[in-house]
């Protein structure tokens, strides 16, 4: 694939409370501030052809074609199409593959690529979608919350609760050490006087860890008519990822679209769909289409980005591929870090980046993965 990143850059990740660091500003204020961080690095994301963004609650604050609005507040040329989707907690890495598609199909010369979501202004499922409760499809179609999809997978594939905690250990201590790293946070801009991810939980100790009772035992009971027996819970909230507020760009081109080189390219892409009662094992399924498109292996990786979509997703990761743990999410992850969900795929991309900088590693890999079977990845090409 001849498409190229010139450049990926993201917000620091806010609570999502009325006090949170972000809280205060529009979703498109957040997309507004980050094409400025572009052209204070030198690449003028104003000038493009498209812009596409990932957003999953898409009402109120969010409403009104979130890409369309973010176009006009961010000064891009008015001519640029703008598209906004939904593709749940894999929305941001999807909307990038559009970018790129878009490009290597020669429809568009430059596209910025990402998503936004602000979740202390639109809560997780805030737009009250029939299909969450929507009893006429059969019962494996159903929708579960990925708190209950996490659990029920987790007794499924046998993570015990001391994988859990050791994952959750393990994502907090990187975050925490990487917060201390300029390389690694290279490409977060900082928003007003916000300059750090708010929702690391500092002092976790396994200890602490192994005394917290699992979470979701009364959310599951909501949904009790779609599930076929009752799951024996494991995951904690510390074994989730918290809710926040965030936003990530990705700058995508032909290799000469911009007077600057470009950072990386683009060598495979795939999207994948799964069943929706085993929801997170899509972004698996994704992640081997992706690396078999680009016909390379995992131990081909220099470092990888694999989402942290509740704790069962990185443990199982890690037991049941080959796999080098010290080249995965270095800078922790979303256990620690947060999971603004339709941008979060984005951030990983941008996240990568930095990380490949730092180890001047050459080929790296996003997997992200979302409720109701959805999955997306991406392999790319570091080229400085």
């Amino acid at each position: 694939m001849s498409v190229y990143i010139f450049d990926a850059v993201r917000t620091p990740r806010g609570k999502a409370k009325p006090d949170g660091g972000l809280a205060s500003h529009q979703p498109e204020d957040l997309i507004a501030k980050l094409v400025d961080g572009l052209r204070r690095r030198g690449r003028d994301a104003r000038a493009v052809n498209a812009l596409l963004l990932g957003c999953v609650g898409q009402i109120g604050a969010q409403g009104g074609h979130m890409a369309l609005v973010s176009k006009l507040r961010s000064g891009i040329d008015e001519r640029a199409a703008a598209l906004t989707l939904n593709n749940y907690c894999v929305s941001g890495l999807t909307a990038v593959g559009q970018g790129a598609l878009a490009v290597g199909a020669g429809h568009a010369q430059r596209v910025v690529a990402g998503g936004v979501e602000m979740m202390s202004r639109v809560p997780f499922m805030g737009d009250e979608a029939a299909y969450y409760r929507d009893d006429t499809f059969s019962k494996r179609q159903r929708y579960i919350p990925v708190v209950v999809a996490a659990d029920r997978l987790a007794e499924k594939i046998g993570i015990t609760r001391d994988a859990l905690d050791a994952v959750a250990f393990e994502s907090q201590r990187k975050s925490a050490s990487a917060e201390r790293d300029p390389g690694a946070m290279a490409s977060r801009i900082a928003i007003d006087e916000l300059n750090r991810d708010e929702c690391l939980r500092a002092g976790t100790t396994r200890e602490g860890l192994a005394a917290l009772e699992p979470a979701f035992a009364a959310v599951a009971a909501q949904y009790s008519a779609a599930l076929e027996r009752a799951i024996d819970h494991r995951h904690t909230i510390a074994h989730a990822p918290p809710v926040c507020d965030g936003a990530a760009l990705v700058l995508l081109g032909k290799e000469n679209a911009w007077d600057v080189a470009p950072r990386a390219r683009i060598v495979a892409h795939a999207e994948s769909g799964g069943d929706v009662e085993d929801s997170l094992l899509a972004g698996f399924a994704a992640m081997e289409l992706a690396l078999a498109r680009a016909g390379k292996t995992l131990a081909e990786m220099d470092r990888i980005e694999f989402m942290e979509s509740f704790a069962v997703t990185i443990a199982k990761f890690l037991r049941d591929y080959p796999v080098d743990a010290a080249t995965v999410n270095v800078g922790g992850g979303h256990i620690a870090r947060g999971h603004p969900m339709g941008a979060s795929g984005a951030i990983l991309l941008s996240t990568l980046l930095d990380a490949l900088d730092v180890a001047q590693g050459r080929f790296g890999l996003v997997v992200c993965t979302g409720a109701a079977g959805v999955g997306s990845a991406m392999v790319v090409e570091r080229l400085r």
